[in-house]
């Protein structure tokens, strides 16, 4: 079963939250900004359904032709006004919703968290591979983990969001990773953005987890074994080299990736 985590975009609350932005930052943004920002976010509110309602009928598809659900559960978000004016300002950019339409990828995301690395694999393949929806990015940190340990693979995608004006590709970022993986990374997180630990303790912790998720992989390799025996739902049959070479290619053949 999915659990849905996420909630329609408030609109009367993101206007009181862009209303709330410091001076500086508000005298950049005009009543028309503001509006032009509002319906920007719900645009990317509609990608984010859009990518939601795929991966819902591909683990539904997988329920009835392998008896097994790939997808544990799934949640959503979009960026906060003041996270998406941080990083704007971090690359140097105008405070504009064009900053934001044409520079920041990351605005909507997805987050699928799956029972496999197997189901990770097959997902994101099946996903990929839909004639509507293109690959903008790949980042596989599954194959190559980052230093911290941290495990995950990362996708942008552009997904056609329909509205009276027509079809708006809009770019969704899709985090896919297994239970581990996500109990692993939100530990990870709560430690390294949420503590006031000394930086020893800091550091003694961070050893700790990278050796725990060391240990999560191995373990994670022998549950999969368990489980093909067991279950007649795809494998992951390419190399990595293949299979990053296959997701990162899925888009290649569509149209190239249009302006909203």
């Amino acid at each position: 079963m999915i659990l849905e985590r996420g909630s329609a975009i408030n609109t009367s609350e993101l206007r009181q939250r862009l209303s709330k932005l410091d001076e500086e930052h508000k005298a950049q943004l005009s009543a028309d900004d503001i509006v032009e920002f509002v319906d920007l976010m719900q645009v990317y509110e509609g990608a984010m359904c859009e990518i939601s309602t795929k991966l819902e009928v591909l683990d539904s598809e997988f329920q009835v032709q392998f008896s097994h659900n790939p997808i544990h559960h799934m949640e959503r978000r979009l960026k906060s006004p003041n996270s998406l004016i941080g990083k704007i300002e971090r690359r140097e950019l105008p405070i504009s919703v064009d900053s934001v339409r044409d520079h920041i990828f990351d605005v909507a995301g997805v987050r699928v968290i799956c029972n496999y690395r197997d189901d990770v694999y097959s997902v994101s393949r099946y996903l990929s591979d839909q004639s509507d929806i293109q690959v903008l990015r790949v980042k596989d940190y599954i194959r190559n983990p980052k230093q911290n340990g941290y495990r995950s693979l990362h996708i942008i995608y552009a997904v056609p969001v329909f509205l009276t004006s027509g079809p708006h590709y809009t770019p969704v970022e899709v985090q896919f990773r297994t239970i581990a993986m996500d109990y692993w990374a939100s530990l990870e997180h709560q430690l390294r953005y949420k503590s006031d630990l000394p930086d020893a303790r800091l550091a003694e912790h961070s050893q700790t987890l990278l050796d725990c998720a060391r240990s999560l992989q191995n373990i994670e390799v022998q549950m999969q074994s368990i489980h093909r025996d067991i279950s007649g739902s795809p494998q992951e049959q390419e190399s990595d080299d293949e299979r990053l070479e296959h997701l990162r290619s899925a888009g290649q053949e569509k149209s190239n990736y249009p302006a909203n």
